[in-house]
C-alpha cells in the first residue's frame, strides 16, 4: 500500500558491496526506490550507512542463496550479490559457487515473479586466462574449471547461462554484463585486488607487493563509469552479454608506479609470485557497449586513481 505507481523500484543483490553501494546510490539519485539485499559476506554496512536515512532506501540482510522474499512491486532487478575478488573466493569457494548459482536462480525467479528487467554483474574472468586479444563478447574464454579461480569464474559462467535460459525458456527481459576491473571508493583495502593493495601499501610507506615480474595487463575503469554503463543496459532491451570496461590497458608494474607518485609514497617495489591462473592480459572490446548503449568510459584513469586514494586517505581506520 502507498505504493507510487510513478515511483520505479529496484531491488539490488550485493547491494553494500563496493559496486553495489555505488549503485544503489546512483538508483536513489535517479529517483528509484532501493531495496538493498546482503547478507555482509563481504559487502559492508558502512558502505550504506549514508543511504540509510533516505526514505526510498531500504536495507535488508539477506543471504540471497536461502530465498528472496519481495512484497510490492518491482521494475528491475540487479543481481551483483558475490565474492569479488582472489582473495575472498578463495577463502570463500562454496559460498562463491552458491551464490552465482543458487542466488542467481533466486533473483531470477523474483525478476519473473515481479516481471521486472533482469541485470546480472558477470565479470571478465569469464575470459579467464584469454587466448584472443583483446577479448570481445563473442570469445568463449580459456578458463580452468578445477583451478583455485574455477569457483569465480564457473559461477560467473553458470549464471550467465542461466539468465539466458530464463529468457528463452520463460521470456523473461533479462541481460547480462561483463565488467572489467572497476575501482574506486570503498574498495575493501584488504581485498587482494591490485589497486587497495597498491594504495594501503603506498599510503603506509610499505613495499608495493607486484606479482611475478608485473607485466600482466589490466584494463581499470572508475566506478561511476561502470554504474552508468550498468544503469544504460537496464534501460535498454539488449541481452547482452555487454563488456562494461576501460580498453586503455596498463601493466600492473606501471599501475604499482603511477600510485607511488600520486601518493608521494617512496615505496619500494617488491615482487611476489604469481597466482596460479592469473590472466596475463585482460582488455575490453568495448564496440558493442558503445554501438548499442552509447556507453564509454569518460572518467580519466589518473582522475579515478587520484579520488580513490583521497578516499583512502580520507579513511585512515580502514587501512
Amino acid at each position: 500500500m502507498g505504493h507510487l505507481s510513478t515511483t520505479r523500484r529496484a531491488v539490488v543483490t550485493g547491494g553494500a558491496g563496493f559496486l553495489g553501494s555505488h549503485l544503489c546510490e546512483r538508483l536513489l539519485g535517479d529517483g528509484y526506490e532501493v531495496l538493498c539485499l546482503d547478507n555482509f559476506l563481504t559487502g559492508r554496512p558502512e558502505n550504506v550507512a549514508h543511504l540509510l536515512p533516505h526514505e526510498a532506501f531500504r536495507l535488508l540482510r539477506c543471504d540471497v542463496t536461502d530465498y528472496i522474499h519481495v512484497g510490492g512491486p518491482v521494475d528491475l532487478v540487479l543481481h551483483f550479490a558475490s565474492p569479488a575478488s582472489p582473495i575472498d573466493y578463495l577463502q570463500l569457494p562454496i559460498q562463491t559457487l552458491k551464490v552465482g548459482s543458487i542466488g542467481t536462480l533466486h533473483a531470477l525467479g523474483l525478476a519473473r515473479d515481479k516481471g521486472a528487467r533482469f541485470v546480472l554483474a558477470s565479470t571478465s574472468e569469464v575470459y579467464g586466462d584469454p587466448l584472443v586479444h583483446p577479448q570481445d563478447e563473442e570469445y568463449w574464454g580459456n578458463v580452468n574449471p578445477v583451478g583455485p579461480r574455477g569457483v569465480y569464474d564457473e559461477a560467473k559462467r553458470f549464471a550467465e547461462a542461466l539468465t539466458m535460459a530464463y529468457r528463452s525458456t520463460h521470456g523473461l527481459d533479462a541481460a547480462v554484463v561483463r565488467l572489467f576491473n572497476t575501482f574506486g571508493p570503498r574498495l575493501r583495502p584488504g581485498d587482494g585486488r591490485a589497486i587497495p593493495t597498491f594504495v594501503r601499501q603506498a599510503l603506509k610507506g610499505q613495499p608495493l607487493t607486484i606479482a611475478g615480474d608485473g607485466s600482466q595487463t589490466r584494463s581499470i575503469c572508475y566506478v561511476d563509469d561502470t554504474v552508468e554503463g550498468i544503469l544504460a543496459m537496464a534501460h535498454a532491451d539488449h541481452p547482452g552479454p555487454v563488456n562494461l570496461g576501460n580498453p586503455h590497458e596498463l601493466s600492473v608494474l606501471d599501475l604499482a608506479r603511477w600510485i607511488r607518485d600520486l601518493t608521494g609514497s617512496a615505496s619500494e617495489l617488491a615482487f611476489v609470485p604469481r597466482p596460479q591462473d592469473d590472466p596475463r592480459v585482460r582488455q575490453p572490446d568495448i564496440s558493442r557497449a558503445r554501438d548499442l548503449l552509447g556507453w564509454e568510459p569518460k572518467v580519466p584513469v589518473e582522475d579515478g586513481l587520484r579520488l580513490t586514494i583521497e578516499w583512502f586517505r580520507a579513511h585512515p581506520e580502514l587501512v
